[in-house]
């Protein structure tokens, strides 16, 4: 039986990965709270010796709810349905009791052989889309709604959804080296990438996870509860807001932001301000993990 081109109702698997495709933690905040409000649990995992370089990214310790310390090492997981029926605000909608979510660091190494695995073991968990989760820093103001890019290699998901297809020529991330061998072995893709503002590049981005999760939610008919997210959201641009009040040069870019924002933001304008201003970004970015060439933060793909 053929799938339909769209996405509602499939078999998916949301991937996000922590740093470099994760601008103010907006990717792994929404892929999170997906896999906390599923209760998901991990079916499939990566050997993070084989593709982790820990003097790049480190171990960590943690202290447990029983007080017991243990360390925390960087690597990747598919998490899928635990067939519990007892969760609070679950998600819901056409696919949500097969959702699956892949968490991860980027790795260091072997980039080719840590896709082939996590796409094998999607091919394993019966996948038959994937969304893949990335923020990057950008010129967008805080005050206004945070835009969501969305992109397709395949022709018939870019005609189902109405999305466009990435013009970028450069280096990327492995999100695309994700979405690349998916694509090769059948398995459709649609990338999603939030604008995080550039000058609060520091502190996690509530309202670019709610930017993320209101796009996926548009893409594939499912209602995901926000619990305390637009609180939270509202309390950070608020704190935005008390620091510009405080910087005279900040509040005056932020005015700049605003008005070049508003001037884009007519209904015909919209879908190709916010591919131009994805493109602006990827290009001007840096090459290193840290990102912009500027200092600025983590990078697009």
């Amino acid at each position: 039986m053929n799938q339909p081109a769209g996405f509602e109702g499939r078999r998916l698997l949301v991937v996000a990965f922590e740093g470099w495709n994760d601008a103010g933690e907006a990717a792994t905040g929404a892929a999170k709270l997906l896999s906390e409000r599923l209760g998901l649990v991990e079916i499939a995992a990566v050997d993070p010796e084989i593709y982790f370089d820990y003097q790049f990214t480190r171990p960590t310790i943690v202290t447990g709810d029983d007080g017991a310390r243990r360390l925390e090492w960087p690597g990747a997981a598919i998490q899928g349905p635990s067939g519990r029926v007892d969760l609070d605000d679950p998600v819901t909608g056409p696919g949500a009791s097969e959702l699956h979510v892949l968490i991860g660091a980027e790795p260091a190494r072997s980039w080719k052989g840590f896709a082939a695995e996590l796409v094998d073991a999607a091919l394993a968990a019966d996948i038959d889309g994937v969304v893949l989760l990335g923020a990057m820093l950008a010129d967008a103001p805080h005050t206004r709604p945070l835009t969501v890019f969305a992109s397709s290699e395949n022709p018939e998901v870019r005609g189902a959804l109405g999305v466009e297809r990435s013009t970028y020529e450069g280096p990327v991330g492995i999100l695309s080296v994700i979405a690349d061998q998916a694509e090769r072995v059948g398995i459709p893709t649609v990338s999603l990438w939030a604008s995080v503002p550039h000058y609060v590049h520091n502190a996690p981005s509530p309202k670019a996870v709610l930017a993320l999760l209101g796009k996926l939610e548009e893409l594939t008919g499912l209602s995901i509860p926000r619990g305390s997210l637009e609180v939270d959201a509202q309390a950070w641009e608020a704190g935005v807001d008390a620091l510009a009040a405080e910087d005279e040069e900040m509040a005056g870019y932020i005015t700049q932001l605003e008005q070049a924002r508003d001037a884009v933001d007519a209904p015909e304008a919209s879908g190709e301000a916010i591919a131009q201003e994805f493109e602006r970004y990827l290009r001007r970015r840096g090459d290193g993990p840290e990102g912009r060439a500027d200092g600025r933060g983590p990078g697009a793909p």
